[in-house]
């Protein structure tokens, strides 16, 4: 235990220091260590292939050796000859095999002991054998380089084209060691040179085309952070056309989307405060207008008594709708507070204060039953059916007149299926336009006609969303038709 938490606190700080550095950094730290790793992978099997050459080469002197002492006549070579045979090949002893019969040709000057045996000939094992031939191979040079001060070993090579003949030599380890160590040296120097070059393109190519462009990007992000609203800060994309320039294009349509935000906010709040400022007088003035009305009452004639009680129930809902003006902007609407309506009376009070039918203008047609009710808030209900027969009637109006094909129409239908009424306004105008509809009931971006809010349809599908209805747009071939769909209370969830 005592251990384990040195060794933990090591790998936190060795962390802590990773994290802490810098993507430039990091990255070349990444590459020389891969660059590295491959030169490893490399240096280890051509180690291992120089020492079968080197041992390759002692065989091939050893053959010539036995040759030359093969040519003496009686066989019989002389100390001196044999001796100067064996240093030319640098082996201590040598042995053939031919025809069956083996003979030590060049024997030992003095006895030894054989600490390893290699043979080098060839053979045919497959790929996997191949492959394991040469894990071998690498692991008799990793013995070279721990143990050969002291080992003397026996090789084994191939002779001629018969694979029954070979030749052995004895030789001691030490030189081959030697030889290996000057060659891994000088192979780990070319291999630093390749890999610190390697490092350097590489480190150069992902700097120039992945971490400068990202540090840009962030570099960006939080200078725009710092002030949205300034259009200075949006990131100017390169034109790239890689996944960095992806990344550039997109995170600059954000940039300008969010800072055209944080503008229209700031709009929407000095909005606020001047319909604020502007409520408590607005608000006195329709109260006086209402006690004058309310005086209409009293006067005996009928055009009068009949329009009186219009007059006086459209200024007390333009009072409640200057009460809740703000409302709306706090993301507050009151609950609805429902009741089992007649939907013909309120449909015809919508006509009636918007002025349908217009003669030579808009027809106006009802389709639904005289006795159908529907459960809703009778002012929010109201709200929303005025707000689409108004949008339906200046859509109408604001055709050019070559655009026309007659009288305008308005058509309002309904029907209950279940505990569900259905209410449709339909109408031959110009329709949405496809821009439109994507925000079509999100606020002051919905907008379909010249100078309008985008409000109008917002607050119409949230208080259908209240009642826990819907309000949607249909697809038409003429004009636009919106269709409201509101549960009975007892089956809301």
């Amino acid at each position: 235990m005592t251990r384990a938490r040195p060794m933990s606190r090591v790998i936190d700080a060795s962390r802590r220091r990773w994290l802490g550095l810098g993507l430039p950094a990091k990255l070349l730290l990444l590459t020389a260590g891969f660059v590295m790793v491959a030169e490893v992978l490399i240096f280890v099997p051509s180690v291992a292939n120089y020492r079968v050459s080197w041992l390759s080469d002692r065989l091939t002197a050893a053959q010539v050796a036995s040759l030359a002492a093969e040519a003496v006549p009686g066989g019989d070579v002389p100390l001196k000859v044999r001796a100067e045979l064996l240093r030319t090949a640098q082996v201590k002893a040598v042995a053939v095999r031919r025809d069956g019969r083996r003979r030590l040709v060049l024997p030992a000057g003095e006895p030894m002991v054989i600490d390893a045996l290699y043979d080098l000939r060839p053979t045919d094992e497959g790929f996997f054998g191949g492959i394991a031939q040469r894990m071998g191979l690498i692991g008799d040079a990793l013995a070279t380089f721990i143990y050969g001060d002291t080992r003397t070993i026996r090789v084994i090579g191939p002779v001629g084209d018969n694979p029954q003949d070979f030749i052995e030599i004895v030789i001691p380890e030490m030189p081959l060691k030697k030889v290996m160590v000057r060659y891994g040296l000088n192979i780990l120097g070319l291999s630093i040179m390749i890999s610190l070059i390697t490092a350097a393109l590489v480190y150069l190519a992902l700097s120039y085309l992945l971490v400068q462009p990202m540090m840009r990007i962030t570099r960006n992000m939080v200078n725009f952070s710092q002030n949205p609203e300034d259009p200075e800060r949006i990131i100017a994309p390169s034109g790239r056309n890689d996944e960095i320039g992806v990344a550039e294009r997109e995170l600059a349509h954000m940039q300008r989307e969010l800072s055209q935000l944080f503008l229209q906010k700031n709009r929407l709040a000095q909005l606020g405060l001047a319909v604020s400022k502007i409520n408590h007088d607005l608000r006195n003035m329709l109260a006086n207008a209402q006690l004058i009305s309310d005086r209409l009452t009293a006067i005996p004639d009928a055009t009068v008594q009949r329009f009186a009680p219009k007059l006086i129930a459209s200024l007390d809902r333009a009072i409640n709708f200057c009460n809740d003006s703000l409302k709306f902007g706090r993301a507050e609407e009151a609950a609805p507070r429902r009741e089992l309506l007649r939907l013909r009376a309120m449909v015809d009070e919508v006509a009636d204060g918007l002025g349908l039918p217009r003669d030579d203008a808009i027809e106006w047609i009802v389709e639904m039953e005289d006795t159908l009710r529907i459960d809703a808030d009778r002012e929010h209900l109201f709200r929303v059916l005025s707000n689409l027969v108004r949008n339906a009637v200046q859509a109408i109006e604001g055709q050019e007149p070559e655009d026309r094909t007659g009288f305008g129409r308005i058509t309002v239908r309904a029907w209950r299926d279940g505990r569900r009424v259905s209410l449709e306004v339909r109408d031959n105008g110009p329709g949405v336009p496809p821009k439109a509809r994507e925000n079509l009931f999100r606020a002051f971006q919905g907008g379909t006609r010249k100078g309008g809010t985008g409000l109008g349809l917002a607050i119409a599908a949230e208080l259908m969303a209240a009642h826990g209805g819907r309000l949607q747009l249909l697809d038409t071939d003429e004009g636009a038709a919106f269709l409201i769909e509101l549960p009975d209370r007892s089956t809301v969830a």
